[in-house]
């Protein structure tokens, strides 16, 4: 028996789909298990990957990687518009030589999507593995590679049911782009289509303090927002044994630093969360002049959506308050970034029942929300969904490595458990839908 079908479901009425029963009560009657032959192949794929990184809106190898494999395996994936990323639809019927029985399926419901983000980070790879990423300055320090392994291997499996009739309804393969590029590639995903005919939307994302074989869930914002801000500082300058002849704009640049911060603590709900750290500050080229322009640039993170969509506001006030003091003149650059990602309960719910089928209830923890930014907010803009955190860690490491790091790795056996909770979060909505 195909180690993708076993064990067998019930067999309903003749023309209808193979009835899951209760599932999530029933997990040994569920298919969609991963073979140890394919488990194989998506640890080669993601070892490829991680071997030749692309940054974002670049990652033109990859996509044709996951074009080649989605059509071996007798599907129909379509590149974004941007040339990079692409969508797969997995749908009942297709390939069955039924007239019309894939666009039926298509048609009947709203699908649930699968979303992977594909880009890498500028930065090197430091490790010591066979791996390692072939490209200077390139990596996959934030676990994209594993991500859309994942994604890959769930539709492989979900194909397979598909082809036995055992996949209710359709699901997308959504291969994102340029996830670590400010405002993020799934705008553009959106604008290509990627959402059309979406009802709910799902992804993972790796969590190195999460032993693999393990998952962390939250209902609610997951992430926080995210957004970039550039100030240049501007006045005449002069020398320093007349600085108030002068716009002091060392002075003006310093005060910003440390007085922003501390205007915005008093301006915005401490329980949103808003925090603005710089990154960069330059100004200036003798020690006995002074400038006549000052940059900075940082970024704004903040746990609330309500507080981000006012955040521009309160922070252009407060920036321009405090450079009025010095006399300084303000050009202000604020680029919005994403906002939190923010689970909703149902979707958050039906990852729980699925990785308790697969793994068992202490397969689930809960996750605290995190600082970092994701672009799967904007999917949630539009329909309901959530973010799962993927455990990477080696059990029994307590040093993991952690994100945006160049020594970063994950334990691969957490591609498996991400492909079996996404195939069962796939038959899990079918079966909460029909």
């Amino acid at each position: 028996m195909n180690e993708l079908l076993s064990p067998e479901p019930e067999v309903g009425r003749p023309g209808e789909p193979a009835r899951l029963g209760t599932l999530s009560e029933t997990p040994e009657r569920m298919p969609g298990r991963l073979p140890d032959a394919l488990r194989h192949e998506l640890i080669a794929f993601r070892r490829d990957l991680h071997m030749h990184p692309e940054l974002g809106n670049q990652e033109f190898r990859t996509t044709q990687a996951l074009k080649a494999r989605l059509e071996r395996a007798g599907l129909a994936p379509r590149v974004l518009p941007l040339g990079t990323g692409l969508i797969c639809d997995v749908v009942p019927g297709e390939g069955s030589g039924e007239a019309g029985a894939a666009e039926e399926h298509r048609a009947a419901r709203p699908m649930l999507a699968l979303r992977a983000d594909i880009d890498a980070l500028p930065i090197p790879d430091t490790k010591s593995v066979p791996y390692r990423s072939t490209v200077p300055d390139r990596a996959h320090a934030c676990g994209h590679d594993v991500h859309t392994t994942v994604v890959l291997g769930a539709g492989l499996v979900l194909a397979e049911l598909a082809r036995a009739g055992q996949l209710p309804c359709a699901v997308r393969l959504l291969f994102q782009p340029a996830e670590e590029v400010l405002p993020g590639g799934a705008t553009d995903a959106i604008d290509g289509g990627a959402l059309e005919g979406v009802g709910r939307i799902i992804a993972a994302h790796c969590d190195p303090r999460v032993d693999a074989g393990r998952v962390g869930l939250r209902s609610g914002p997951i992430t926080s927002a995210c957004d970039r801000i550039e100030v240049a500082l501007n006045g005449a300058g002069g020398h320093t044994a007349r600085p108030h002849l002068t716009t002091d704009l060392i002075t003006a640049a310093a005060r910003l630093v440390t007085d922003v911060p501390a205007l915005l603590a008093r301006r915005v709900d401490a329980r949103s969360g808003m925090a603005l750290t710089w990154g960069r500050i330059e100004s200036g080229h003798a020690p006995n002049v002074i400038p006549q322009r000052a940059e900075l640039s940082g970024t704004l993170r903040c746990l609330d959506l309500p507080a981000w969509r006012d955040a521009p506001d309160v922070v252009h006030a407060a920036i321009d308050e405090v450079a009025a003091m010095h006399r300084a003149k303000t050009e202000i650059t604020y680029v919005r970034g994403v906002p939190p990602v923010v689970n909703e309960p149902g979707t958050t719910e039906l990852l729980r029942e699925a990785m308790t089928a697969r793994r068992g209830p202490a397969s689930v923890e809960s996750t605290e929300q995190s600082l970092g930014g994701e672009d799967f907010s904007w999917y949630l803009e539009r329909v309901p969904g959530a973010m799962v955190r993927l455990g990477v860690r080696p059990p029994g490491d307590r040093h993991p490595r952690d994100l945006h790091q160049g020594d970063f790795d994950a334990d691969e056996d957490a591609i498996a458990v991400g492909v079996e909770l996404f195939t069962a979060a796939a038959l899990l909505d079918a079966e909460e839908r029909s």
